[in-house]
């Protein structure tokens, strides 16, 4: 008999062992918002020069290269962007991917068009999705994504989605010192008992161009801490290794938070995450300096068996652990930007 496990494909393993499972595909570099930590205006402005559309890789190259990482383990694609949805005929990418055996697909959104886009990316075979909400002080988050971008929009797309069918949401929210950690408890009692999964994000150095500081780290631990001492929390399990998030219960069963601690605490010994930036350039880390560019293979006739030897080779050699050797010789070393890896 067969079990379903040696179904699957076999699994791909780097320098120290890391399984490939999961690939992040930026679908654009484009962005609707300038939060500060990510796309500051001052950098993102109108003179910036973002992809031209032939730079930018076609429904059919991304879909191409999931098939090809999906035969050598992965299992999840999440797509982002820039803002994902920004792409034009996006549900008709979330159906070709669906449409492949074994693929997961999944969303992260800053949920500014979710509204009006929620039932159409359903439609297409989207079950799940991250919306990035960092405050819900409509004067902190205006400020925060720089666009003057009400909660109350996102508020709505995210409604609109659980319409959708599209549920439960996990709301991610980045935690800057001295800028929004005072309205964390406030994101915590909203979405206590929503059903949703409410998670906070370390404010990282990714980048170079987002003034990251080590003094505006506000560390998981003092997170979990202060939503304990009103909501009293109990450590939950990983569902999976490699899961980004360390979780926790509200001990009443009321639902859960997650912290994403990368600075204080990194998880770069479980990474199981590739990813293709909107240019095509395969990164195997979130603070990576360069990637290489497999859309030139995909547009210079390399057969599927070609590209896949070159993801094999790229990620056995791999043995990045930027957050596990950070340090004052490493803070400033060159990185892509994250608006163009796609977080």
């Amino acid at each position: 008999m067969t079990s379903a496990a040696s179904d699957q494909p076999p699994a791909l393993a780097d320098r120290f062992g890391r399984l490939l499972r999961d690939l992040r595909i930026s679908v654009t570099d484009r962005c609707n918002f300038r939060c500060r930590y990510c796309m500051p205006r001052e950098v993102f402005g109108p003179s910036f020069e973002f992809l031209r559309r032939d730079e930018i890789l076609s429904f059919e190259e991304i879909t191409r290269l999931a098939r090809i990482f999906a035969s050598v383990g992965v299992r999840k694609v999440r797509l982002t962007g820039g803002e994902p949805t920004l792409r034009a005929e996006l549900p008709t990418l979330i159906r070709m991917l669906s449409a492949i055996e074994g693929l997961e697909v999944t969303l992260t959104t800053n949920g500014s068009l979710l509204a009006h886009q929620a039932q159409a990316l359903a439609d297409a075979g989207l079950r799940r999705i991250t919306v990035s909400l960092d405050s819900l002080d409509d004067t902190v988050f205006r400020a925060m994504n720089d666009m003057d971008f009400p909660v109350r929009l996102v508020l709505e797309g995210i409604d609109s989605a659980v319409r959708a069918g599209i549920a439960p949401i996990k709301v991610n929210a980045v935690i800057r010192r001295g800028v929004n950690e005072h309205t964390l408890l406030d994101l915590a009692r909203h979405f206590r008992g929503s059903g949703h999964i409410l998670r906070f994000i370390e404010y990282m150095d990714v980048g170079t161009t987002n003034g990251w500081r080590m003094d505006e780290v506000v560390p998981g631990s003092e997170v979990v801490a202060r939503i304990s001492a009103e909501m009293p929390l109990v450590p939950l399990e990983a569902n999976y290794r490699g899961e980004v998030a360390q979780r926790w219960a509200y001990a009443d069963g009321s639902g859960e938070v997650g912290v994403i601690t990368s600075v204080t605490q990194p998880f770069c010994g479980d990474c199981t995450r590739a990813r293709l930036t909107a240019s095509g350039e395969l990164v195997t880390c979130l603070f990576a300096s360069h990637g290489l560019d497999l859309k030139a293979s995909l547009r210079d006739g390399s057969s599927d068996a070609d590209l896949e030897r070159v993801i094999r080779g790229v990620w056995s050699e791999r043995d990045d652990r930027y957050s596990e050797l950070r340090s004052e010789a490493t803070r400033d070393l060159p990185r892509l930007e994250m608006s163009r890896l796609g977080g």
